[in-house]
């Protein structure tokens, strides 16, 4: 599965992806914002991501930006166990509206083509701007604050929960791309 959106190309990860993956994440500021990446991150980390079996229920993307000289690695978004959406992005793609806009196609993908009736989302407290991201998708804090295990961090950090109801929304139909 696929998803385009107006400025960005969603799609699986490729065994080559492997060293643009390690040069778009490998940044302390991303993976210590994440709760399954190692810090450092090397391109065996990489090349053991791209290829962990995901199930039909599960979509894990690579985000591309759409520039004039070809496609580039900006991120990463995925659903954990079918529900819970995860995303990152590198640096240089931060403030550009990328998580959002990405965000809202793995929510069209989830809710249309999966079935999805709720999505929970996380992020560090120490992370605000992922919390601004999320609540421009529709999520709602839960009010639960809790420890969250991050292995960039080598440590449990805080994170919010938040979670978005998809069953109001499921008669508008959504173009998507197979």
């Amino acid at each position: 599965m696929f998803a385009r959106t107006e400025r960005l190309m969603l799609r699986p990860g490729w065994p080559e992806d492997a060293p643009e993956l390690v040069r778009a994440i490998g940044h302390e500021d991303v993976v210590t914002r994440l709760a399954r990446a190692p810090w450092p991150y090397a391109l065996g980390d990489a090349q053991a991501f791209l290829a962990q079996p995901r199930g039909g229920h599960e979509p894990r993307f690579l985000i591309f930006d759409d520039i004039a000289a070809g496609p580039r690695l900006v991120g990463g978004i995925e659903l954990i166990d079918g529900e819970e959406l995860a995303y990152w992005l590198t640096p240089a793609a931060w403030g550009r509206g990328y998580a959002t806009e990405a965000g809202r196609a793995m929510i069209d993908i989830a809710r249309h083509a999966l079935g999805v009736r709720r999505l929970h989302a996380r992020h560090f407290v120490d992370n605000p701007a992922s919390g601004r991201v999320l609540a421009k998708l529709g999520f709602c804090a839960t009010g639960e604050i809790a420890p969250l295990a991050s292995r960039g961090r080598r440590e449990p950090g805080l994170a919010i929960a938040y979670e978005r109801d998809l069953d109001e929304e499921r008669a508008v139909p959504v173009a998507l791309a197979a």
